[in-house]
């Protein structure tokens, strides 16, 4: 599945930016007391804004995305400020793309829409207790030239995810730059 544009897009969006990083996501900062200590996977991390407040919540972070100059990107921000990133370049748009990719306490999924069929497969990714975090354009969002239907979070999505999960949380906010949902999920203990 495409998201609002391909790699090199992408590349040349990061490529452009200067050298600050934005701010977390707001979502995450109000609810980090959710995450289960450990490790976290920060799936479409782009250049790093959450990874690197991650980091410095004391997580071990492996962010993955596609474009190349948003990993760079991470790394400069990681190195500047004393911490080491995992970075792994994955096409989230390939269905297997995360098979191989291992267990984490924790997964991220900001303002990206991975398919349901990857969602349905995400707890094979997440440890016991673990928390899933989905944060984004919502299914409510104004459809403009930049943000298709096919890229709001839908609540359909997460069918097979409950089957795993229990949804701890769920968020609906509305600013000037349009509709937000954050889904906050823990994995039922398998014991």
């Amino acid at each position: 599945m495409e998201y609002m544009g391909d790699e090199r897009f992408w590349d040349g969006k990061f490529a452009s930016r200067d050298d600050n990083l934005l701010s977390p996501e707001k979502s995450l900062v109000d609810h980090i007391a959710y995450f289960k200590e450990g490790t976290v996977l920060d799936i479409a991390c782009g250049d790093g804004r959450n990874s690197l407040f991650l980091l410095e919540k004391g997580f071990k972070v492996t962010g993955v995305d596609f474009s190349s100059k948003a990993l760079e990107r991470l790394e400069m921000f990681a190195k500047r400020n004393n911490y080491v990133v995992n970075k792994i370049k994955i096409d989230l748009s390939k269905l297997n793309a995360l098979n191989d990719i291992g267990v984490f306490d924790n997964i991220i999924i900001n303002h990206y829409r991975l398919s349901k069929k990857q969602l349905a497969n995400i707890k094979d990714h997440i440890s016991d207790n673990g928390i899933l975090f989905v944060s984004g354009f919502g299914h409510k969002h104004q459809v403009d030239s930049r943000i298709r239907i096919q890229d709001l979070i839908q609540p359909s999505d997460f069918e097979d995810v409950k089957k795993s999960f229990d949804l701890i949380k769920y968020i609906e906010n509305k600013d000037e730059r349009g509709f937000f949902v954050t889904y906050i999920f823990r994995k039922i203990s398998s014991r």
